[in-house]
């Protein structure tokens, strides 16, 4: 995998920083700025053109899927990830109709993490909630 600019976002600052703290045992990553909310990590993504955005969805201001509809015009090479702990169908086929490479359960992220982040960067989708069942009683 080729060096790796990323913006991480999300309004919790404890888990930002273990997301961090898993992105650092990578040293062809580098986290270039972290957002709380989806409006200021439009403007970051706008000034700073990050390689990967990881997207929570429940943010303040401007919530994942709107920020990431913006996210796709201010910075159209950007990947987008998200990593987020709301399992509605319906809320991942969104993201991924907008563009996003992949929905990660933050459940998983320890295990799942830099693999889905590799798959986005060769533009392969990563759908990945294993934590929980499907409403078809299937796992993702």
């Amino acid at each position: 995998m080729a060096f790796v600019r990323i913006l991480v976002v999300d309004d919790f600052e404890a888990w930002r920083r273990s997301i961090i703290s898993i992105l650092e045992q990578d040293r062809e990553v580098e986290v270039i700025h972290e957002a709380s909310d989806g409006l200021e990590a439009v403007r970051m993504c706008e000034e700073l053109q990050p390689d990967l955005v990881l997207l929570d969805i429940g943010l303040p201001k401007l919530n994942g899927v709107e920020a990431a509809r913006l996210i796709r015009e201010a910075s159209p090479t950007s990947k987008i990830l998200f990593l987020s702990a709301h399992y509605s169908q319906d809320v991942m086929r969104e993201a991924l109709r907008i563009g996003a490479a992949g929905y990660l359960a933050k459940a998983d992220a320890r295990r799942d993490l830099l693999p889905a982040i590799r798959a986005a960067l060769r533009d392969e989708e990563f759908l990945r909630f294993t934590t929980l069942p499907d409403s078809e009683g299937e796992a993702f």
